[in-house]
């Protein structure tokens, strides 16, 4: 068998440190000159690349608490803007509502306390609070059937104060 037959892996395929400790392991080789100083030298390497080692390891723990601290301020932001959007959302269809059922009071009364009644606040509590209860839902419709029903029987004249 020939050396051709089995190459060796090139330094530059080698993890750089260790092809940094080979040079110099081949270094102090060839100043003192021999197999047993060779051996002597990469004895004496060793607690070197041990402490490099254990250097690196720290630091890239570091640097992976460092992207879990920022990957969790990043979600912190974006849950922020969610619900600051659903506030600019819920105040907007708010006053939408409010707004419509004032103007919609002096010809539809009924229509008017659907759109300002429990279904402005079922609504508000939706998009502010990000929460429904089946209590809201309960009021809106007990709130709808009672408009309607008092339209039925009156559909021209709102009722008295």
């Amino acid at each position: 068998m020939t050396t051709d037959d089995n190459p060796s892996p090139t330094v530059g395929a080698v993890d750089p440190v260790v092809s940094a400790g080979l040079q110099i392991a081949a270094m102090w080789g060839s100043a003192l000159g021999g197999a047993d100083t060779l051996d002597i030298a990469l004895k004496a390497l060793e607690p070197q690349l041990r402490r490099e080692h254990k250097e690196r390891m720290v630091r890239l723990e570091m640097q992976r608490a460092e992207a879990e601290r920022a990957s969790a301020e990043r979600g912190e932001q974006r849950a922020h803007q969610r619900h600051i959007a659903g506030l600019a959302v819920g105040a907007v269809i708010a006053v939408a509502m409010l707004g419509a059922g004032v103007y919609v009071a002096p010809d539809a009364w009924w229509l008017a306390t659907l759109l300002c009644g429990p279904s402005l606040l079922a609504l508000a509590k939706v998009f502010v609070l990000r929460r429904s209860d089946a209590g809201d839902m309960n009021a809106v419709t007990r709130g709808a059937r009672t408009s309607t029903d008092a339209a039925a029987q009156s559909p021209g004249s709102p009722p008295a104060p």
